[in-house]
């Protein structure tokens, strides 16, 4: 479609644009007598660049014609200029041209009609809320058609290629509406073709320097990167005939990513274009769907596939219909993206809702039957009439930016980090609101706390009398105010708890009130030792050696903590647990009101010889702690190692080896094996790492990994699927 556009783009004379229209669609009466008429109704008129009007309704209608070859469709993009620019009435063209064509061509005039609110540039922090009101009456205004909508890309796209042109602001201002309320477009009707050239025409004029970095990486890597491609095609190809595939029954297709999702990986990862991973994407095309598995097996056997991006929307299809596997395999030095789907799949893929009558002769005016994926969408809009920001959460795709923009009931911006949660946006009012923060709707919905945020979302929080404790959540939110507030309580309180259960662990021991164990604790002057005593069995060992030289010296009623029967506290390993302690142990359970799982932060609690585990942030077992319930020093039994795979992306540095090694050292990881030299450019290089950890929870370990390095990916070689 390249050298399409590029043919388009170059072309200034009538002549050249219907030879373009009639390349694409052998042309049906309807359409040369379309294509006349709008010669016609335009003559005289000429664009700003010089060339005669025409030229526009019939490149638009070649545009068309590719997505669609319905005559009705090329007919009325041919004519949708005619009603608004001139004399030509709709009762005019539905006499001539039938009712189909004058529907669609009204269509496109009442989005014409509509007065805009004037677009602000991205400086201005009212873009998004007049984007929504832009978008929502757009949309609107075409509900009676999607017909009308696909047109109007195909308008837009043109326009676009051709905004050389205009000046300078102008050409921000139409980039910008374009990729902010075209391109979201495109993309819900999964029309990839036009989305894909929407987004890189529009991040061509509104990033310039951005563009011409990635445009020189990949002009200068081109024969590199055509190579890799050429390399793996050619490998899976045979691998797929020596599997019973036959040649005839599949294509092979290679390219390198659209530009404007690089610069958004670019973004979103925050490294440069050199570190960016996956540059090449095959798209292999098959008969069948059980296929389409078999050369998934095949490319997973035969190369190294990174699991993390492993995605089956055959199985589970996008709300727009689309389905394709994609999964992104290691091939030597390097990483390409396969894109595994049938025929019919790579139509609805290419044109979206246009694959449903590409082929077809007519269309009725009256016929949904094509349009359900987009219909049953946009008509779902005019529900929403009262809230424009709630409306364009609906249908909005990225933005050019790393941060987003939510507002609150009342209509306040709050500017976040990409991927925060409600909670974030709740610190972000006031700390209090979100230290009581007990729920909240976004766009009117309940959700949970932890829902992600988009851009142009409305929060509502509400709130409880007392605080609340989500000492786990502290890795879910993204904002640094979320993360201290959260890391603060919580130390504080855990700190807390710590203390508690450790006087009711020395009470337990020693057979005594916990009034007692405080008043020795207080002659000792040992209180800033206390919150140790439950987590460090040294320290809680050296408490017990320190009251038993104080209970040899002091004769006061504290004696009675050495009562007759009194034993010397051992280790006792029972099942998953280390106890230390000089009680009887008959049985360790749990309890039914929390759920910890290996290596979580845990508190025992000992009745008649029964001991029963809770998580220790557990609100019953703080119940428990504060009413001095009798108490044992526990801690996990657990010589369980798990092995994960890392791909850490590294400089092409001296010693950056060593120091890869030693940081590895310092997170207690054992190195299984390692490999290097996995090359994406001449300054950047990737390893293949398999370490084993202690650690089960994959997200803590992906953590504290993160801190050290550029970690590109993370998954658990027990199951490599669950990760």
């Amino acid at each position: 479609m390249e050298l399409f556009f590029k043919e388009i783009k170059n072309c200034n004379t009538i002549e050249g644009s219907k030879k373009i229209l009639y390349k694409i669609v052998k042309p049906s009466i309807m359409v040369k007598e379309a294509v006349e008429f709008a010669i016609k109704a335009h003559d005289g008129v000429m664009r700003k660049s010089g060339e005669p009007y025409s030229t526009h309704p019939i490149l638009v209608a070649a545009i068309t014609a590719y997505i669609s070859e319905n005559d009705e469709m090329i007919a009325a993009a041919l004519l949708h200029d005619v009603v608004e620019d001139t004399s030509i009435t709709t009762q005019e063209l539905t006499d001539k041209f039938g009712k189909t064509v004058s529907h669609l061509v009204e269509g496109m005039t009442k989005i014409s009609d509509i007065k805009e609110e004037e677009f602000i540039y991205t400086e201005s922090n009212k873009k998004l809320i007049t984007s929504a009101m832009s978008f929502r009456k757009m949309l609107l205004a075409s509900i009676e058609d999607v017909n009308v909508l696909v047109i109007k890309l195909c308008d837009r796209v043109h326009n676009m290629l051709t905004l050389s042109s205009h000046n300078k602001d102008a050409q921000l201002r139409i980039a910008e509406e374009t990729l902010v309320v075209y391109a979201p477009i495109a993309h819900k009707l999964g029309i990839s073709k036009l989305k894909n050239h929407l987004e890189d025409l529009s991040f061509y004029y509104i990033f310039p320097k951005e563009y011409t970095k990635i445009d020189d990486y990949i002009n200068a890597e081109r024969q590199n990167l055509q190579l890799k491609l050429n390399n793996f095609i050619e490998t899976t190809k045979d691998l797929m005939h020596q599997n019973g595939i036959d040649w005839e029954s599949f294509e092979i297709f290679g390219r390198v990513k659209h530009y404007y999702s690089i610069h958004l990986k670019m973004q979103r990862k925050g490294v440069s274009i050199e570190e960016v991973l996956d540059l090449l994407a095959v798209r292999i095309i098959l008969k069948d769907e059980i296929t389409c598995y078999k050369v998934l097996g095949l490319l997973h056997i035969n190369y190294s596939p990174l699991i993390a991006r492993f995605k089956d929307y055959i199985a589970i299809p996008k709300d727009n219909g689309y389905q394709t596997i994609h999964s992104t395999v290691f091939n030597d030095n390097a990483i390409i993206e396969a894109q595994i789907r049938t025929n019919k799949m790579n139509d609805l893929a290419e044109f979206g809702v246009a694959s449903h009558w590409k082929y077809k002769n007519t269309i009725k005016v009256d016929d949904t039957v094509h349009n359900n994926i987009s219909l049953d969408w946009i008509k779902s809009m005019q529900y929403t009439k009262d809230s424009p920001e709630e409306f364009y959460e609906l249908a909005k795709y990225d933005l050019f930016s790393e941060d987003i923009s939510v507002y609150s009931p009342r209509g306040e911006l709050y500017t976040l980090p990409r991927d925060s949660v409600a909670l974030d946006f709740a610190y972000a009012i006031h700390s209090e609101i979100g230290d009581r923060a007990s729920g909240t709707l976004v766009n009117k919905v309940k959700s949970s706390l932890l829902t992600i945020l988009k851009n142009g979302d409305i929060v509502n929080i509400s709130t409880d009398k007392e605080p609340r404790l989500r000492c786990s959540w502290i890795d879910t939110v993204k904002t640094s105010k979320a993360k201290d507030a959260i890391r603060t309580r919580c130390k504080s309180n855990l700190k807390e708890c710590d203390r508690v259960t450790a006087y009711n662990i020395l009470s337990t021991l020693f057979d005594n009130k916990t009034i007692d164990i405080k008043e020795i604790v207080s002659d000792l002057n040992i209180k800033n030792m206390m919150d140790r005593v439950p987590n460090e069995l040294q320290v809680y060992q050296n408490i017990i050696n320190r009251f038993a030289n104080y209970l040899g010296h002091k004769k006061v009623r504290v004696w009675e903590l050495f009562k007759k029967g009194y034993k010397v506290p051992m280790i006792k390993k029972i099942d998953h647990f280390n106890f230390y302690t000089n009680k009887s142990i008959d049985s360790v359970n749990f309890d039914y009101c929390c759920h910890p799982k290996l290596n979580d932060s845990i508190v025992a609690f000992y009745d008649s010889k029964k001991v029963v585990i809770h998580h220790k942030l557990c609100k019953e077992a703080y119940k428990q702690m504060k009413n001095y319930n009798r108490m044992l020093f526990v801690s996990w039994n657990s010589t369980k190692s798990y092995k994960y795979k890392l791909i850490i992306s590294l400089q092409n540095q001296q010693g950056v080896l060593v120091d890869l090694l030693k940081k590895l050292l310092d997170l207690n990881l054992n190195i299984l094996a390692i490999q290097l030299g996995i090359t994406n450019s001449e300054n950047a290089e990737y390893c293949r790492i398999e370490v084993e950890s202690h650690e089960i929870n994959i997200d803590t370990l992906k953590q504290k990994i993160s801190q050290k390095f550029k970690l590109i990916e993370i998954s658990s070689l027990k199951d490599a699927y669950n990760n």
